[in-house]
């Protein structure tokens, strides 16, 4: 059936709300937009669903949400997982509470418990909800730090992860077996609470969860000895970090918590930004102006899920705030979690440090420098709470800490996706322990580029949309697949990785070793001088994504360096369009 057909079908079939109907009229004279919105399924992907809000097949609304959920349900059904039920938790993002519920009515339907938040809260909690109910999945209605016209769907299985092989294709091979909407399962919501079907949880999951964070502190004496004097200021950006994070800060002491009044409270307009990420200098506009007029220690806002943190640490020599990329702070964590481990305890034999393959070789040096193992793994954090539970089941590895370049870490095994709350007690527990040494957050930065080698990351991203966008990005990966670059501006590439075929082939000699993970579609290059580039098309938004880190003689030699080298990246790609 092509994108007429459907169109037409969706105005014709009784099974479609008036309003979704309506909506659909007022775009009957726009032909690309009718072939936009129809001419595919909104794609459940490993990630699950992402997408524009509105009526449409290749749409978020409320029947793409409960096709993906029947979907779901038939994979539960097929596993025996019924019994142990589904957590639900969803963000400020419009239709967001909407979404949560179809999901909830459509598995209640399906005879399986949902357990289903009261009100928004982070996916990180979530990820921790599955684990703490015994629950067989957990559901997540969130488009991250997307563009306010975005709401997604993220799944996640029993071990508190998002979902992985072979449950992710066993899920997407349920949901493309979903072709007709009506058929999809759902009730009435009083019906499924009396049932039992519909449970609603809140207090009886934030409290136990908060407990978890706590204990994983290091140093309270430090927290103790500094709380009256060091000053933080935060920013949820509109989502839901806002009530945890400070929760979590004031019960630890601290006692200068400043909040951006403008972005405390939850809008799914995010009236504010462009677009709330925390990886945008824009985010923190307001944060830094309340940062210079309170003389913050450092600056920290989490995007609306309240999985990334993005953060700004004063220099005091010159008065300015330097913002950190996730592999900053992903790395002065890290190191700092690491060292007051082996000094208060040691570390274990079998310690593990955890990094996707796009992430920084700063953290290869930590680890060298500590004498526990570096694991590589895929880019998504799911890949970590896999290796995290691939240790547990083995009995051979110790989880220390894991992180990603996308502004994502996790301190502890409690959850099993990134936690911008537990990211930002464990900083301020940083900044507070440092400053007993009279140094500050950047000072300790600094160190670590004395003492590990001064490594600047960076990623360029290559934004496609479309049918056409689609073909675009197909074509550079092919492209580079067929003929792997030999040299990247003044670098050569010692070797190419191909994650897809599972290959690494030497430059030079021409050998052919395994990567030894999962297929993927990345390509990664090895440069001479400790340079690499990695290029992979993006799991969540319409852009190829080009990561390439360089490591110089100083901060000034690494920024040039990079520098150039994106240039080259860029230049590459543009030969290719």
């Amino acid at each position: 059936m092509d994108y007429k057909e459907l169109y037409s079908q969706w105005l014709e079939n009784p099974y479609f709300d008036e309003a979704t109907k309506a909506e659909l009229k007022g775009i009957a004279d726009d032909e690309k937009e009718i072939e936009e919105r129809f001419y595919m399924d909104l794609e459940f992907g490993t990630a699950g669903l992402r997408g524009v809000i509105g009526a449409g097949t290749n749409r978020m609304n409320i029947y793409t949400v409960r096709k993906a959920t029947q979907g779901l349900a038939n994979y539960i059904a097929s596993v025996n997982g019924q019994a142990k039920g589904v957590a639900i938790a969803f963000d400020s993002r419009r239709m967001s509470p909407e979404f949560a519920d179809e999901a909830a009515l459509c598995l209640a339907a399906n005879g399986i418990k949902a357990y289903v938040f009261e009100s928004l809260r982070p996916t990180p909690e979530l990820s921790y909800a599955v684990r703490k109910l015994g629950c067989i999945a957990g559901i997540n209605i969130t488009a991250s730090h997307n563009p306010p016209e975005y709401n997604g769907y993220k799944v996640y299985w029993e071990d508190g992860a998002q979902i992985t092989p072979p449950h992710d294709k066993g899920i997407m091979d349920e949901v493309k077996k979903v072709t007709d909407y009506a058929a999809v399962k759902t009730m009435d919501k009083e019906k499924a609470q009396a049932d039992g079907l519909y449970v609603t949880i809140g207090k009886d999951i934030d409290d136990p969860y908060i407990e978890e964070l706590k204990n994983l502190v290091l140093r309270q004496d430090c927290i103790d000895a500094m709380a009256k004097e060091l000053k933080i200021v935060y920013s949820p950006l509109h989502g839901t970090g806002n009530i945890p994070v400070r929760r979590v800060l004031k019960e630890l002491g601290f006692e200068n918590v400043y909040v951006v009044p403008e972005q405390e409270l939850p809008d799914g307009e995010f009236p504010t930004v462009s677009y709330p990420n925390p990886e945008a200098a824009e985010a923190f506009e307001l944060g830094l102006k309340l940062g210079k007029e309170v003389d913050a220690d450092l600056i920290l806002a989490t995007d609306p899920d309240a999985d990334r943190l993005g953060v700004y640490v004063k220099d005091t020599k010159t008065g300015e705030y330097h913002s950190l990329t996730g592999n900053m702070s992903g790395c002065l964590i890290g190191d700092y979690i690491i060292s007051q481990r082996k000094e208060q305890k040691g570390l274990p034999e079998d310690g593990a440090f955890v990094k996707s393959i796009v992430s920084t070789n700063m953290a290869d040096a930590i680890a060298e420098y500590y004498g526990i193992a570096l694991v590589e793994v895929l880019t998504g954090f799911k890949f970590i709470g896999q290796k995290i539970l691939e240790f547990e089941k083995s009995g051979k590895g110790t989880y220390l800490f894991g992180m990603e370049e996308s502004y994502g870490c996790l301190t502890g095994t409690y959850a099993r996706d990134k936690d911008a709350v537990v990211a930002s007690m464990a900083l301020c527990e940083a900044a507070a322990f440092y400053k007993t040494k009279n140094m500050t957050l950047w000072d300790a930065m600094i160190a670590m580029y004395e003492r590990y080698g001064y490594y600047k990351d960076d990623v360029q991203s290559v934004t496609l949309k479309g049918i056409e966008g689609l073909e675009k990005i197909q074509k550079i990966m092919n492209t580079l697949r067929e003929n792997a670059p030999t040299q990247i501006g003044d670098y050569q590439v010692v070797s190419a990785r191909d994650y897809k075929t599972g290959d690494i082939k030497d430059m030079k000699t021409g050998n052919v070793t395994p990567t030894g993970l999962p297929s993927s579609n990345v390509l990664y290059y090895d440069l001479n001088d400790a340079a690499w580039v990695c290029v992979r098309p993006s799991g969540t938004e319409p852009k190829v994504k080009f990561y390439y880190g360089v490591k110089g003689t100083s901060l000034a030699d690494a920024d040039e360096k990079s520098k150039e080298l994106g240039k080259e990246v860029l230049a590459m790609v543009d030969k290719m369009l």
